[in-house]
């Protein structure tokens, strides 16, 4: 087998494979003082597309894995039944190695792995054209195929120490400058707590007993953040009617239970609605009320919206409504298969997620303390994803009975921060308008516990 030319390739597959390359770079590797780790990085048996070059680097790979010398006869004796003499030799004896250098034979030999891979891909999205079921489960498909030959950017593996600390100064200036800030809250302790606000990249976690006001806390960050960044809220929870709700209650300071029956007591302040809605002609706010997604579905929404308006922090409500890959899996296992995929969403996009969590019932029996990092329903592997795992308490959600002070208080502790401290956060909530605050004062005392029974709340 030996083609002048890619052109004289009859198999669309085999046109975007070369031989020549192939054959070059084999006789490049076997050359004496070549180090074949470092010179073939990256490379593996799978990115040769004949199949006896396959074998020969395989076994080329085993004598540099093993420390042994390259011997034509032991090279020969380990082939032996898989690749032709004659073949072999003609490989060994190549010296066509033109202008081409070793690190460049190597780019090319990648680059058309990657356009065979290229070519797979687009069979199986032409495929998916004619298969059975929903339209958009198959697009979701098809872009997970897609966004799965993305070439992650290339980068050194290892650093010195000196190169790492003139990097890490010229980042520490951009801080010092301005140009590089946290993400603020608006909740003045909490961003204090983690060192200016939340961070691109991080996988962010708030978990809480139900009716404690997640979703609020969530909506009441969130709306702050739109202002600024581009902030999405897949709610799987919520309907788009509840969700505007709330965005009302938030942004006009309005009771909701006005807004959702306008005509009791006073009527509604329709000034402090048009004011909600002036607010909301500035921000930069996108929700959606799809439910049972899995983490494939959210990448890919996730990446419409990057593409069309920009994404900047994503809420998740939440990660106990979304679906595993595979139903027949531990529901364990999906949930670890969610965290993951949402950690390295946050990475992939440069963005922050915010997910939120539900926790174990044991919880309650915690009244007057918020739960720990123990307590996170269904998997460990939400705590060891996270960056930030904060957890939401209203003591007075658990303890009806308590008095006047604890009215409006809440906590939000941090239990988990990769990179600062962990610690309590004194927060003011607004039941009516389902809004969070910072504490302004001394916070009541947790130390005091009163029994009582769980009352129902907004989440």
């Amino acid at each position: 087998m030996n083609f002048e030319t890619i052109d004289q390739l009859a198999n669309p597959a085999e046109r975007l494979s070369s031989i020549q390359v192939e054959q070059r770079l084999l006789s490049m590797f076997m050359l004496p003082n070549v180090n074949l780790e470092e010179v073939a990085a990256g490379v593996t048996a799978d990115s040769f597309y004949f199949e006896p070059n396959k074998h020969i680097f395989s076994a080329i790979q085993s004598f540099a894995i093993g420390g042994e010398g390259f011997e034509l006869g032991a090279m020969l004796e380990k082939l032996k039944g898989v690749v032709d003499f004659v073949y072999f030799n003609e490989v060994a004896s190549c010296n066509d190695h033109g202008t081409y250098g070793i690190s460049r034979l190597v780019k090319l030999l990648l680059d058309l792995q990657r356009a065979r891979q290229l070519y797979n891909a687009s069979e199986q999205v032409s495929a998916l054209a004619f298969e059975d079921g929903s339209i958009d489960d198959r697009i979701d498909r098809a872009q997970a195929v897609l966004s799965g030959l993305q070439q992650n950017e290339s980068i050194e593996d290892w650093v010195d120490a000196y190169t790492a600390a003139m990097q890490h100064t010229a980042l520490i200036e951009m801080r010092e400058r301005g140009e590089i800030v946290g993400m603020t809250s608006g909740l003045s302790d909490l961003d204090e707590m983690l060192d200016g606000g939340f961070v691109r990249g991080n996988l962010v976690v708030v978990g809480a007993r139900p009716a404690m006001g997640k979703t609020s806390f969530a909506m009441s960050i969130g709306l702050h953040l739109a202002s600024e960044y581009h902030t999405g809220m897949l709610s799987m929870e919520m309907p788009h009617s509840d969700l505007r709700d709330r965005q009302t209650a938030i942004l006009g300071r309005i009771a909701i239970g006005s807004i959702k029956r306008p005509k009791k007591g006073q009527g509604l302040d329709w000034d402090a609605v048009v004011d909600g809605v002036e607010r909301s002609r500035h921000l930069k706010w996108y929700a959606s009320d799809k439910s049972g997604l899995n983490i494939l579905q959210v990448r890919s929404m996730a990446r419409r919206l990057k593409r069309s308006k920009g994404l900047d922090v994503l809420i998740v409500d939440y990660i106990g409504l979304m679906s595993g890959l595979d139903p027949k899996q531990a529901r364990a296992y999906q949930i670890e298969e969610i965290s993951r995929g949402l950690k390295s969403l946050a990475k992939e996009l440069n963005i922050v997620v915010v997910c939120l969590a539900q926790v174990n019932r044991g919880a309650a029996e915690k009244q007057m303390q918020p739960p720990g990092l123990h307590e996170l329903r269904d998997s460990g592997a939400i705590e060891q994803d996270a960056d930030v795992v904060m957890f939401l308490h209203r003591p007075i959600a658990a303890n009806p009975s308590l008095d006047g002070q604890w009215q409006n208080y809440a906590v939000c502790r941090v239990a988990k921060n990769r990179q600062g401290r962990t610690g309590d956060v004194h927060l003011f909530f607004h039941g009516e308008s389902t809004r969070f605050e910072a504490w302004g004062g001394t916070p009541p005392s947790l130390t005091t516990a009163v029994a009582g029974k769980t009352s129902r709340g907004f989440d």
